[in-house]
């Protein structure tokens, strides 16, 4: 795979840019700009290095059908504000648009309106990657998020154009490798989420790399009533008690260590107040809301032994700030580690991204991966069609 660092000249070069800013939009306006923070520098590079730039994107599911509420406008908008530049967003169906209507003004940038009201983009299309293709002169894949999509601009694009990867799909990718291929050992899987189903590919991937898999959130409760204890009204996915069967034997067998929550918070309902209690004192009507002071210690202990640390779901309920410690205290000491240059660590996941950003620690952490389905796919072991396509 080439990095678009590898080019000696994009002087005047027409590039491609597929970028993932599918950003949350409320109103009209962006509730949470990490996404684009993230391919700033990509976008800054080729101006840098006097290459024209054609933006693809999209933002939501419009399903192939023009969506006003899921227009790239104000993306666009903010883009020109933070690198002072004006972009020229096209409106116009992209199947009509040919090479001479683009630059016509002498512009820097361009950014086509959501790919995704196209139906030939979710189709994987051929002929419509062929036709974008002849717009510029190379592409360019920073949107490694949306790369484990068969969507016609990460796959079909790169067969007609000479095609490299962006600097964020680069940071993506090295921070990645550190987790499954280039490890430092000891290694460490704190791991939550309500879904232990949607994650135990995952599990049972890691399980011969890693030391330490630390699971806790709603898929703790499902440890904790797989180990015999009573949860109450916690949370908990059902028939999924072959599937922790499974990860404790291959833990066993690869000799990784799998820890679950020793003690928790817990209360009545999601608003309530917190009780700390051992597993064995949980009662019916109570629910398990975060882990306990014991369980965090222990936690801290293993990040502490660790080389290397993967972050991926909060301990606990954090939107009530009674329940709210557990996962705090984790963010915390793994920044900690990482300023001390102690561990190496990766963070993802959006409601993970969404409490690092509450206790202002998002950029304490060596990667924090926005990518979301494409980052647990490529850590189960896929192999992602968007890096496929540009290998």
């Amino acid at each position: 795979m080439k990095s678009i660092e590898d080019l000696s000249d994009l002087n005047q070069k027409k590039i491609l840019l597929r970028l993932d800013l599918n950003v949350p939009l409320k109103d009209g306006k962006i509730e949470d700009t990490t996404r684009i923070d993230k391919v700033l520098p990509t976008i800054k590079y080729l101006l840098k290095n006097n290459a024209k730039i054609l933006i693809l994107s999209h933002v939501g599911r419009p399903k192939g059908k023009v969506v006003n509420g899921l227009s790239l406008k104000p993306i666009c908008n903010f883009i020109k504000q933070k690198i002072n530049i004006n972009i020229n967003l096209i409106t116009k169906n992209l199947k009509k648009i040919n090479s001479k209507d683009l630059f016509i003004k002498d512009e820097k940038i361009i950014m086509f309106e959501n790919i995704r009201f196209h139906k030939e983009e979710e189709e994987n299309n051929n002929d419509f990657a062929k036709h974008i293709s002849n717009l510029g002169d190379m592409f360019v894949n920073d949107a490694f998020s949306c790369s484990h999509r068969n969507h016609s601009s990460i796959c079909q694009i790169p067969k007609f154009i000479p095609s490299y990867s962006g600097l964020q799909l680069n940071s993506e990718l090295h921070a990645l490798k550190k987790l499954t291929s280039n490890i430092q050992k000891p290694i460490t899987c704190i791991i939550g989420g309500s879904k232990i189903s949607t994650k135990i590919n995952i599990i049972k991937n890691l399980i011969p790399k890693f030391d330490n898999i630390i699971i806790v959130g709603g898929m703790g409760n499902n440890i904790i009533k797989y180990k015999g204890f009573e949860i109450g009204k916690s949370i908990i996915e059902k028939n999924c008690s072959e599937l922790v069967g499974e990860i404790f034997n291959l833990s066993k067998k690869k000799n990784c260590k799998i820890y679950f929550p020793e003690d928790v918070l817990v209360g009545k309902n999601l608003n309530d107040s917190s009780k700390i209690k051992l597993l064995k004192d949980v009662s019916l009507n109570e629910m398990i809301l975060d882990i306990g002071p014991n369980t965090i210690k222990t936690i801290k202990n293993t990040i502490n032994a660790s080389k290397t640390i993967l972050w991926n779901g909060p301990a606990g309920y954090f939107e009530n700030s009674n329940f709210s410690k557990g996962s705090y205290e984790i963010g915390k000491e793994i920044a900690k580690k990482t300023k001390e240059q102690k561990i190496y660590s990766v963070v993802g996941g959006g409601d993970t991204i969404k409490l690092i950003n509450q206790i202002n620690l998002f950029n304490n952490y060596n990667f924090v991966s926005t990518a979301g389905g494409a980052f647990l796919e490529y850590l189960e072991g896929k192999n992602l069609p968007g890096i496929k396509a540009l290998n």
